[in-house]
């Protein structure tokens, strides 16, 4: 039997039996917006320092369940376990200052401010009544460097000024900066060349290795998936079809499945008109 107790912040939690290396869980998560179900039923576990893969073709409900997971919108059924707790976030927010961050693909860094502004944001250390901008820049460029971002030639550049792969890193060291135990990343390749693709690819390896943050990305590219993942879920029509470690998958069946999800479809569309 499970203990509830109240957080104080609207937050009820609940104790639960988990696997001991397991830091988030989702159970029989459901999302529908009026007449239109995004999801059905979803469950899906993640553990600490793993690289969940999120794969699917689009309008499947990957983005959905990662709004779901950090609080920027509510479950219609369903819940989430974060540490084996049971948690009801209301806001992003919320959901930041117990560990779990997202990254966005227009990343939500402010183009005018320099990559050290960016990386404090809305927490700047004040000597009254001035921001102590040597220990910011100090600092960002400590931890730049300690997750081995290497192509920025200065924190004092402003994030307008950067290529496209370099303002995606900027984005998740700040999460990680900011303690993040759990990194949601909503397609953080999407439109990058290969160079560009490889900064992103090359500080997701790193993380994982340190194993200090558990990541969740959605992407397209079975290649990158297969490189950087531990482990691959498969959304379609709202429902997780395939739950596999990379080394027992390939990007052939992965591509067949959603082939097979076309086909299906096809043939549901002329049955229908015919």
């Amino acid at each position: 039997m499970s203990e509830q107790s109240n957080q104080g912040d609207g937050t009820v939690s609940s104790e639960v039996a988990r696997p001991a290396n397991e830091i988030l869980r989702v159970e029989h998560i459901s999302k529908r917006y009026g007449a239109v179900t995004a999801l059905v039923d979803v469950s899906l576990r993640l553990e600490r320092g793993e690289v969940l893969a999120l794969v699917g073709d689009n309008g499947a409900g990957k983005s959905t369940l990662l709004k779901i997971i950090c609080g920027f919108q509510p479950p219609t059924t369903g819940r989430i376990l974060f540490n084996g707790e049971e948690v009801h976030f209301t806001s992003v927010k919320q959901a930041r200052a117990m560990g779990i961050d997202i990254v966005y693909q227009d990343l939500a860094l402010v183009n005018q401010l320099t990559v050290y502004e960016n990386m404090f944001l809305n927490r700047e250390p004040v000597r009254w009544p001035l921001l102590r901008k040597r220990q910011m820049r100090k600092e960002a460029q400590e931890h730049l460097d300690s997750m081995g971002i290497k192509t920025l030639k200065s924190v004092d550049l402003e994030v307008a000024s950067l290529s496209g792969g370099q303002r995606q890193a900027i984005a998740v060291a700040r999460s990680v900066f900011s303690d993040a135990k759990v990194l949601l990343l909503d397609e953080p390749l999407a439109a990058m060349g290969v160079k560009e693709g490889a900064i992103i690819l090359d500080l997701i390896t790193r993380l994982k290795h340190e194993g200090n943050v558990s990541i969740i990305i959605i992407a397209h590219n079975y290649a990158h998936v297969i490189e950087v993942c531990d482990r691959i879920n498969m959304i379609q029509d709202g429902r997780i079809t395939l739950d596999k470690l990379t080394s027992e998958t390939s990007a052939d069946e992965l591509t067949d499945m959603v082939v097979a999800e076309y086909r299906k479809a096809l043939e549901e569309r002329q049955r229908a008109a015919s």
